[in-house]
């Protein structure tokens, strides 16, 4: 099948020529074309072509994009986007002065959670999730990243890993899934947690590396979670057993998670609201992705992580909605950007760059997504404005009217 994507106002291209990500000062350029279409075929991206010279084109569709620009499609890098349950007590308790760490501490917060996960099916999961994922699509998304880490037994762990697969296998769009055992000590491990780490590193890792069901193993390093050893201990066998390789870390304390992550090659360390100069120096010289969560900033009233130094000083820098239950409750992409703009300093073409190309390097997949060039696959987000800029000055509106993956059309307003 080959489709002609026709006439765009813009097309915004972010490309790369194939260096597949964008660094420092690099983020704010978008290479935009004026007057051309894209030709797909077969899924991929064929050709773009100059309108001049379209009466040569055979296709087989033809969809109008006449006033409306076209982005590659949104690459959501970090989500926690199955899970049952609510924290909106915990909310509560947090405007009336308590902290994230102090209701976790006091076992709240992701055991929370956990509970709730427990104590739901299968099938009760997927039902959940399957809303939260439309409206993904519904803004542009074609690549959605979902941790586990909220069953944290084996049973529980491996239901949430295959009820992921199952979405991926059942929506439209490439769901990426990552390990997050290491997400904090369930209950009946907080005084074994040697025991814990032994659950994950004998059992878990290797059963999932065996079955496949997920890319990338993640890990919570925080003083209220793992420590940096630890952390050190799980990534040694997740390597081993080809697991690619994320961190949270430096959301509320610097406990040595950052040089872990680096000693290790991460594909992305994620949070980085502490971050200190050092650790921005060190990222400056690594392949390694910062995916910085303004969304978690906002929703904890906390820091927001330095965005404008670790871009001067170089760095990949990517952007997330961290969507979950209670650090993050934000599913709008569109406030997670005009929050980049407004309270992390970073351009309108910035953000862009970093909600796609390099989103698309932090889950280790920018070779095939995250641009528009020649050979990548036709993933699209479409826009009904004639100027870009309005993404993000239209404060949480979304302006997305067509999703396009594989160059098929799966979603339209």
């Amino acid at each position: 099948m080959r489709t002609l994507f026709k006439n765009p106002t813009q097309i915004l291209t972010v490309n790369t020529s194939g260096k597949n990500y964008k660094r420092g000062s690099e983020l704010n350029k978008l290479d935009i074309i004026l007057d051309h279409s894209i030709l797909t075929e077969n899924g991929k991206i064929e050709k773009i072509i100059p309108n001049k010279n379209l009466n040569k084109i055979k296709f087989d569709k033809e969809v109008d994009l006449t006033n409306k620009i076209i982005l590659p499609g949104i690459v959501e890098c970090h989500t926690h986007t199955v899970f049952a349950g609510s924290r909106a007590e915990e909310f509560r308790r947090r405007l009336s002065g308590a902290t994230y760490e102090e209701i976790a501490s006091a076992g709240g917060g992701i055991n929370t959670t956990v509970k709730a996960v427990r104590n739901s099916s299968f099938e009760e999961l997927v039902e959940i999730a399957e809303p939260k994922i439309k409206e993904f699509i519904s803004q542009g998304v074609t690549t959605l990243e979902i941790k586990s880490g909220y069953g944290l037994s084996f049973y529980d762990e491996i239901k949430l890993l295959q009820v992921i697969n199952h979405l991926s296998q059942n929506c439209k769009i490439d769901i990426i899934p990552t390990f997050l055992g290491a997400h904090t000590f369930p209950p009946e491990y907080v005084n074994d947690k040697d025991q814990y780490i032994k659950i994950l590193t004998n059992e878990l890792i290797p059963y999932i590396a065996e079955n496949n069901l997920a890319k990338s193993c993640d890990g919570f390093c925080e003083a209220t979670a793992f420590s940096s050893n630890q952390i050190d201990s799980i990534f040694e066998v997740a390597k081993n057993f080809n697991l690619d390789i994320k961190l949270h870390t430096e959301q509320f304390n610097s406990v040595g998670g950052l040089d872990v992550a680096l000693k290790h090659n991460a594909n992305s360390v994620d949070h980085l609201e502490v971050l200190l100069d050092e650790g921005i120096a060190k990222l400056s010289n690594s392949d390694t992705v910062a995916v910085l969560l303004p969304g978690v900033s906002y929703f904890l009233q906390y820091n927001f992580a330095p965005a404008r130094k670790l871009i001067d000083n170089n760095s990949i820098v990517a952007l997330a909605t961290d969507y979950n239950p209670g650090s993050s409750h934000i599913l709008n992409i569109g406030m997670i950007m005009s929050l980049a703009a407004f309270k992390m300093n970073m351009t309108v073409e910035e953000i862009i760059s970093a909600y796609t190309i390099n989103s698309a390097k932090a889950l280790g997949i920018s070779d095939k997504v995250g641009s528009i060039e020649v050979g990548k696959d036709a993933d699209f987000s479409v826009y009904d404005t004639n100027d870009y800029a309005n993404i993000i000055y239209k404060v949480g509106k979304i302006l997305n009217s067509i999703t396009v993956k594989n160059g098929e059309v799966i979603y339209a307003n």
